[in-house]
């Protein structure tokens, strides 16, 4: 006879987890209602999967509105400015709740299994790759909250656990499931369309735990040095991601379930971001003439040139170093992969162009106006076609008002098609996060398997095949020009740029031509702002440029563990009531009270779990609020 698999206190651990109840979605069985026989573990594993792929509801408003922002991988205000919303973190917190509820369930039921010796030849493996998934899953949620429950599957609510504590958990994880896994179990033919990212392939699933834990070590790198060299050492000794073919990926499909694209709302306009624009703007020497079609060629300005001086209508209050200008065509050169991943605006032929929202003209519409102003009686008509430019975030007062370019979609570079119509892969983790994350460890002398050099033009090399433009590798390799912060590509090239540098421009209002004095900016949270072309700035640079659009998470983790690259402030024409630390008088600097460091925990938990919150809160070692830094990021 078949005996219930669940228990009581199993049951209630299948519907409650961090004080969440949510019943499962799209499970092929009944869990409830199943026998042992009946409840297979791949099921539990590939609803957690499919659901952390995220529905469009979800990915607009964490994926887009809070990752992309906070990681400056689209220009946004919002939480890079410091605002958060509860309703969006409540429902993240609920949805990441029945990711890990679904997961856990699938473990509990493997070790069910496997006690009661009702097992298949990869019974086994399917709790290992499950552990590494929930190791995933738990690194997210406490990336973006802080403290946050190790043993939240029990049917109670839990107790929390200080993040030293959760990385510690997850990183023994990665390393014991990695070390159990069998790659030379055979599975069923039907057991790989359960697994959407590897298809059950553990060779792949072993990869993904050693990268995986090179990721989360690299994390301790500031705070607990020792551990993070320990730990990336033993990972780094395993086979890793490194090729294409591994790339931990899910295919997105149009519609609206849990598969739709994650940046498929047609409403955000995912503009080119100013922080990224300052990276490869001149990076890499590879010229626009190499790049853009004939009819584009007027429009490619000279290399010293800056743009059209609109001081009227363009916030300067900011510490981005091409702030108050309009560019009013191409970049001389630029990193190859920008215009791969932003179309210029007006290339309306090009396959990539996204016409979003597709309901009105705006994406098309490229001329706008620059109201009349002190030092301007007119208004002026900005044609941005072919033209390349971002847009600060913040207040911009007067100015911003009677600026009509300004967040226009239609005058900015944006998103390429491909990332927004739900045809693409969604990306966890590729190759080139591999590369670079060995690349920083053999910068700082822990025992990999290459050198730092060898990694870090592996990683690039990895990016530029993913984006087609490996045909400029070589040339991108051995540049030494510096983009707009003051970094070069070549790695042995680790000459300072200087503070400053001449550049023309054009009065916007006079038409008269000019040359200024356009400094360097000094990133403060980096060595004081005393260095800009450094070995680690080059890499992380790298990996910024690498990392977008599908890992937005990881540059804001990489920038509030590091302070890099360097990120602009928000304009303050007035003050911004939601970053009180950012004044007139501070703005030319970079402060991590400038930049969120976290989500608030939802207002749902004090009351559902108030012990549990009051831990969390002992355990953060601050205010519950976006700018108490996490245990592991810069203070």
């Amino acid at each position: 006879m078949k005996r219930p698999l669940y228990k009581a206190g199993l049951l209630a651990a299948t519907i409650a987890v961090f004080a969440s109840c949510k019943k499962f979605d799209d499970i092929n069985i009944d869990p409830q209602a199943a026998n042992a026989d009946q409840v297979q573990v791949e099921y539990f594993i590939n609803n957690s999967m499919i659901g952390a792929q995220m529905d469009p509801h979800i990915a607009e408003r964490v994926f887009v509105l809070y990752w992309k922002t906070a990681g400056h991988q689209q220009a946004a205000g919002g939480l890079s400015s410091g605002a958060a919303n509860d309703g969006w973190t409540s429902d993240y917190y609920s949805y990441i709740s029945g990711w890990l509820n679904s997961i856990n369930t699938g473990i509990q039921v493997a070790q069910e299994k496997i006690t009661a010796g009702n097992v298949k030849p990869y019974t086994n493996n399917l709790l290992q790759v499950a552990r590494i998934w929930r190791a995933y899953l738990m690194s997210e949620l406490s990336d973006n909250f802080g403290p946050i429950p190790i043993n939240g599957f029990q049917g109670v609510n839990p107790e929390f656990a200080d993040v030293k504590t959760v990385y510690y958990y997850l990183l023994s994880e990665l390393s014991d499931a990695s070390a159990k896994l069998d790659v030379n179990i055979s599975n069923p033919a039907n057991l790989a369309k359960q697994d959407p990212a590897y298809g059950y392939n553990y060779n792949l699933w072993k990869r993904y735990a050693n990268s995986m834990r090179l990721r989360l070590a690299m994390r301790l790198s500031e705070v607990d040095a020792a551990k993070a060299k320990s730990e990336f050492e033993a990972a780094a000794s395993g086979i890793l991601i490194t090729d294409a073919a591994q790339m931990f990926q899910v295919q997105e499909k149009p519609g609206w379930d849990a598969l739709t694209g994650v940046m498929s709302r047609e409403w955000n306009a995912q503009m080119l971001p100013v922080a990224l624009d300052n990276i490869m703007f001149g990076l890499g020497g590879v010229k626009s003439a190499d790049q853009v079609g004939a009819a584009m060629q007027a429009s490619i300005k000279p290399a010293d040139y800056v743009g059209k001086k609109y001081d009227q209508h363009f916030s300067q209050k900011t510490n981005n170093p091409r702030a108050g200008f309009w560019y009013d065509g191409l970049p001389n050169a630029i990193d190859p992969r920008a215009y791969k991943a932003f179309v210029i605006p007006g290339d309306f032929n090009n396959p990539s162009f996204c016409a979003y929202p597709s309901w009105d003209n705006s994406s098309k519409t490229t001329v706008r106006k620059l109201l009349a102003s002190p030092s301007n009686a007119t208004d002026i008509n900005v044609d941005a076609t072919y033209t390349w430019n971002s847009y600060n975030a913040g207040d911009w007062g007067a100015l911003g008002s009677r600026n009509q370019v300004r967040a226009w979609a239609g005058a900015y570079p944006r998103l390429a098609l491909q990332f927004r119509n739900s045809t693409s892969k969604r990306v966890f983790f590729a190759p080139w996060e591999t590369y670079f994350l060995l690349a920083e460890a053999a910068e700082r002398g822990w025992t990999v398997p290459m050198s730092a050099k060898m990694a870090y033009e592996a990683g690039i090399a990895s990016s530029f095949a993913f984006w087609g433009v490996s045909n400029h590798l070589a040339a991108y390799l051995a540049s030494n020009d510096y983009n707009a912060l003051g970094t070069s590509v070549s790695y042995d090239h680790i000459t300072e740029p200087g503070a400053s540098r001449t550049m023309s421009y054009v009065d916007g209002y006079t038409n008269t031509a000019g040359t200024a004095t356009i400094a360097y900016p000094s990133n403060t949270l980096y060595k004081n702002g005393s260095v800009r072309n450094d070995r680690l700035t080059k890499i992380i640079t790298q990996k910024f440029i690498a990392q977008t659009p599908w890992l937005p998470l990881e540059a804001w983790n990489d920038h509030r563990r590091l302070g890099l690259p360097f990120i602009e402030n928000p304009c303050i024409e007035n003050p911004l009531v939601t970053m009180p630390a950012l004044n007139s008088g501070n703005f030319m600097t970079s402060n991590v009270k400038f930049f969120p460091q976290r989500l608030i925990y939802p207002s749902g938990l004090k009351n559902s779990n108030a012990n549990g919150y009051a831990q969390a809160l002992q355990f953060l070692g601050g205010a519950d609020d976006v700018f108490t830094s996490l245990w592991w990021a810069k203070k």
